[in-house]
C-alpha cells in the first residue's frame, strides 16, 4: 500500500491543477444534484421489534389517526386574574383558536376544548381540556404519519402561533411530538467556534499561515461535500434530519487531524532536503497510509452500531462514515495537491525575521524527551496513579439512566418549554408524555372496558382518557396520562408494569393483545435494546480493533492495552456525562436549568465514534515508537523517543478536536450538547492522561514484551508498514537553496 500511496501523493503533488479541477467537479456535480433532487431528510424512530413498535403497527394498520403525528396548542389568560371558566373573552378566543388550527394544512382534526367548555367546568376539566383551576387550556392536534409530513407542516404551525398571539387576550404556546420530529436545533455556532480554535492552535504549531491553511481548507471542502450528499443517500437509507449536524461535528474534527498528520510529515521531508514531490509522496506513503489505517477504523466501528438493530442508528452511523471517508481521501489526494502548489514556502517555521527551519521544529523536542524519560523514571507510580484517577470518574457509570430528554429540558426561549411548563403546571407532568396503548380487540372487544379500570388504578398513571373503540378495525386505544415526567425513571417503571402485570392480569385468557406506545414508550423501548446490546457491541469493536492492532505491530500486549486504555478514556467521559447531566454539577455552565436523563443511544454511538478516534493516536504514537525499536532494539529509548517526536502534533491535534467538540455544546439542543461534552472529555483523557501518561509508563514497564508475539502468529499475519519508508525509492535530495547537514551542524538548512 506504501508504494501505491507514494505513486498517489507523487501525482497529486506534480499535477494540482487537475485533482483540485476533478474535486471542484465532483463538488459541483453532487452539491448541484442535491439541490436539484435530493430528498428531505426525515426523522423515523420506527425500531421491529418493539412493543412500542407493535402499538405503532397496529393503529397504523387500523388506519388510525392516533398513529400520526401530534402537536399541543396550550393558552392561558393573559390577565392572571381571568380562567376560562369566567371569563368570555377567553371563551370566544379559545373557539376561534380551534377553528383556525383545523384550517392548517395536513390537519386531520384537534380536540375541541371550546365545546367541551361550554358543556360545563367539570366536563372541560374531567377530559383533560381544561386545566381544574381554569387558567390553562390544551388543544391536541392530529398529524397524519411522519412519512406524509415535512417541516413546512411545523412552520406553518409556527407562523399560525406568531400571528395568534398579536392582539390576543390568550398566551399561545405549542409543542408535541411535531416539534420534536421537525425542529432543528441551530447550527453553526460549534463549527465556527472549532475552527477559529483551531485556526489558533495551527498558527503555533506550524508558524505558517499556509501550513495552518491547508488542513482548514482541506476539512471544509470535504465537510460541505459530505453534508451536501445526504440528500441523495437517502434515496439508499433513510438518513435522519440530525445526522448532518453529527456528521459535521465528527468529520470536521478529524479532516483537520488527518491533514495535520499529513502536513506535518511533509514539513520533516522538506527540512531533510527533500523536493516538494518526492516529499509529498513520501508524507502520502507514512502518513498517509496511517491516516487511511485510522479512518477506516473509524468508520468500522462507527458501521457496528448496526449490531444494535436500531435503523436510525444505522442510518446516522453510514452518513457519519460516509463524511470520515471522504476526509480520509481528501487527505491522500486533496491535501497532496495543495501542498505540490504549496512548494517550499511549507518548509520555514515562523513569521518574518524569526522563520527557521521546519525540520529543527517538527524533529524530536527535548522538553517531550525529558518528560518520556521523566515518566520512564516513574512507571509504578503514574500507572497505578493515572488509572485509579480514570477509575474514579469512572465510576459515576454506576448510576447511569438511559432515557430521552424532554422539552422541559430546552431553554425558556422556546415555546416548546413554555408550553411544557404551562402544562404541567396544570395538569400535571405525566401529560407531556401520554402513553398510547394499542389493543387489538378483533376477537374480543370485552376486554376493553376492565382493561381500562385495571389501568386507571395502577398507582403510576394519573387519569386516562375515555376508550376509543373500532369495531371494523378491531383495534382499541387508550391513552393514560402517567403521574411523572416523560424522563422520569418512575414514568418507565410504569410502563414495564403495565406491560408485565396490569396487561396479563386485566386480559387473562382472552386472545385480545395490549401494547404501549407513544413516544415516552418508544425511547424507554429504545434504552432497553441499546443497554442490551452494548456489551455484544463493545466485545465486537474490541476484538477487531486487537486484530487489526495486531497486524500491524506485530504485538500481542500492544493492542490489548491500547484496547484496555481506550476504555478507561470513554468510561471516563460516560462518568463526566452522568455527573454532568444526571447530578448536575456544573449544569449552567453548558446552558442547561435541569438534569436529564443519558440519551438512550448516545453511549453506544459515543463508543464506536470514540474507540475509532482514540486510534488516530494509538496508531501515531505507536508507529514511531515501533519504527525507533526495530532501528535500535531498545524498548525505553524507543518509548521516550515516540513521546518526544508525536507529542507536540497529537496534543495539537487534540486541541482542535477538542475545541471542536466543546463548540457544540454552547448549541440548545441537550443531545448535542451531550454528544459534544462527551467526545471532548475522552479527547481530552485519551490525548493527554492516557497517551502521555499511561502509555508511556505501561509500556516502560512491560519492557521487551511489548513486542512479542508467537513465531507462528507473526507467519500468518499479513506485513503492513504503518508510517515507515521500507520499500519506496530513493528518496530525491533538492539541490537549489539547500545546504547538506555537517558534522557540527547535524540538520540540514535552507538558505
Amino acid at each position: 500500500m506504501s508504494n501505491a500511496l507514494y505513486r498517489l501523493g507523487r501525482m497529486c503533488a506534480a499535477h494540482p491543477w487537475r485533482v483540485i479541477g476533478i474535486w471542484l467537479l465532483a463538488s459541483v456535480l453532487i452539491i448541484g444534484l442535491s439541490g436539484t433532487v435530493g430528498r428531505e431528510l426525515e426523522d423515523s424512530f420506527n425500531v421491529p421489534g418493539l412493543d412500542s413498535q407493535e402499538a405503532l403497527d397496529l393503529l397504523q394498520t387500523a388506519q388510525s389517526d392516533s398513529a400520526g403525528q401530534t402537536a399541543q396548542v396550550v393558552m392561558t389568560p393573559n390577565d392572571p386574574n381571568a380562567s376560562f371558566f369566567t371569563s368570555p373573552e377567553a371563551q370566544a378566543e379559545l373557539a376561534q383558536i380551534h377553528s383556525e388550527l383545523t384550517a392548517l394544512p395536513e390537519v386531520l382534526g384537534a380536540t375541541n376544548a371550546a365545546e367541551l367548555l361550554a358543556a360545563g367546568p367539570e366536563i372541560a376539566a374531567q377530559a383533560g381540556a381544561i386545566s381544574p383551576d381554569g387558567r390553562v387550556a390544551l388543544i391536541t392536534v392530529q398529524y397524519p404519519v411522519i412519512e406524509e409530513l415535512s417541516v413546512e407542516d411545523l412552520e406553518n404551525l409556527k407562523e399560525w402561533r406568531v400571528e395568534a398571539n398579536e392582539d390576543s387576550p390568550l398566551q399561545v404556546e405549542a409543542g408535541g411530538d411535531l416539534f420534536f420530529s421537525f425542529e432543528q436545533p441551530e447550527t453553526g455556532i460549534g463549527e465556527l467556534i472549532g475552527l477559529v480554535v483551531a485556526v489558533i492552535v495551527l498558527l503555533l504549531a506550524f508558524g505558517s499561515v499556509i501550513a495552518m491553511g491547508l488542513p482548514i481548507g482541506m476539512a471544509i471542502f470535504g465537510l460541505a461535500l459530505g453534508v451536501s450528499a445526504m440528500s441523495l443517500i437517502t434515496y439508499l437509507i433513510d438518513i435522519p434530519s440530525w445526522a448532518p449536524q453529527m456528521g459535521s461535528m465528527i468529520g470536521l474534527g478529524v479532516g483537520i487531524d488527518y491533514a495535520l498528520f499529513v502536513v506535518t510529515r511533509h514539513r520533516e521531508f522538506l527540512g531533510r532536503g527533500l523536493t516538494v514531490v518526492d516529499s509529498v509522496g513520501r508524507a502520502a506513503a507514512t502518513a498517509g497510509q496511517a491516516v487511511i489505517f485510522a479512518g477506516g477504523t473509524v468508520v468500522v466501528a462507527i458501521l457496528g452500531l448496526a449490531v444494535a438493530g436500531i435503523p436510525f442508528m444505522t442510518a446516522a452511523g453510514i452518513s457519519t462514515s460516509f463524511i470520515v471517508l471522504i476526509m480520509v481521501l481528501a487527505s491522500i489526494t486533496l491535501l497532496p495537491a495543495f501542498l505540490g502548489l504549496a512548494g517550499l514556502r511549507l518548509a520555514k517555521f515562523g513569521f518574518g525575521r524569526g522563520r527557521k527551519e521546519a525540520a529543527t521544529q517538527d524533529a524530536v523536542t527535548g522538553r517531550w524527551e525529558r518528560w518520556g524519560g521523566h515518566v520512564a523514571g516513574n512507571a509504578w507510580a503514574y500507572a497505578i496513579g493515572v488509572t485509579a484517577f480514570l477509575l474514579l470518574l469512572t465510576s459515576p457509570v454506576l448510576d447511569l439512566q438511559l432515557g430521552f430528554p424532554d422539552a422541559g429540558t430546552t431553554p425558556d426561549s422556546r415555546t416548546e418549554r413554555r408550553a411544557y411548563d404551562l402544562v404541567a403546571d396544570g395538569f400535571g407532568p405525566g401529560i407531556n408524555g401520554p402513553l398510547l396503548i394499542a389493543v387489538d380487540v378483533s376477537e374480543d372487544p370485552s376486554v376493553v372496558e376492565p382493561l381500562a379500570q385495571a389501568i386507571n388504578a395502577d398507582e403510576g398513571v394519573a387519569a386516562i382518557a375515555p376508550p376509543q373503540v373500532d369495531l371494523d378495525a378491531g383495534v382499541a386505544t387508550i391513552v393514560a396520562f402517567p403521574t411523572t415526567s416523560p424522563q422520569d425513571a418512575a414514568t418507565f417503571e410504569t410502563i414495564k408494569r403495565l406491560r408485565a402485570d396490569v396487561f396479563p392480569d386485566a386480559i387473562g385468557d382472552a386472545p385480545a393483545r395490549a401494547h404501549v406506545g407513544g413516544g415516552t414508550a418508544s425511547f424507554a423501548d429504545i434504552g432497553e435494546k441499546v443497554a442490551n446490546r452494548l456489551p455484544l457491541f463493545i466485545a465486537a469493536v474490541i476484538i477487531l480493533s486487537f486484530l487489526l492492532l495486531m497486524i500491524v505491530f506485530r504485538s500481542i500486549l500492544v493492542p490489548l492495552k491500547a484496547a484496555l486504555l481506550n476504555l478507561l478514556s470513554i468510561g471516563a467521559a460516560y462518568g463526566v456525562l452522568v455527573a454532568v447531566f444526571q447530578w448536575g454539577w456544573g449544569l449552567g455552565l453548558i446552558g442547561l436549568e435541569s438534569t436529564v436523563p443519558i440519551v438512550s443511544f448516545l453511549p453506544m454511538f459515543m463508543f464506536a465514534i470514540l474507540f475509532g478516534l482514540s486510534m488516530d493516536y494509538e496508531v501515531f504514537l505507536l508507529s514511531r515508537v515501533r519504527e525507533e525499536y526495530l532501528i535500535t532494539g531498545d524498548n525505553d529509548s524507543s518509548v521516550i523517543h515516540g513521546i518526544a517526536s508525536t507529542a507536540r502534533v497529537i496534543t495539537s491535534a487534540a486541541l482542535i478536536m477538542i475545541s471542536v467538540f466543546l463548540g457544540f455544546v454552547l448549541g440548545d439542543d441537550p443531545i448535542i450538547k451531550m454528544m459534544g461534552l462527551g467526545l471532548a472529555t475522552a479527547i481530552f483523557v485519551d490525548a493527554t492522561i492516557v497517551r502521555m501518561v499511561l502509555v508511556p509508563a505501561t509500556m516502560k514497564l512491560m519492557g521487551d514484551a511489548n513486542w512479542w508475539i508467537p513465531e507462528w502468529l507473526d507467519r500468518l499475519l499479513p506485513t503492513v508498514d504503518i508510517e515507515g519508508e521500507t520499500g519506496l525509492p530513493a528518496a530525491e535530495m533538492r539541490t537549489e537553496g539547500y545546504v547538506a547537514p555537517v558534522a557540527d551542524n547535524p540538520e540540514p538548512a535552507l538558505v
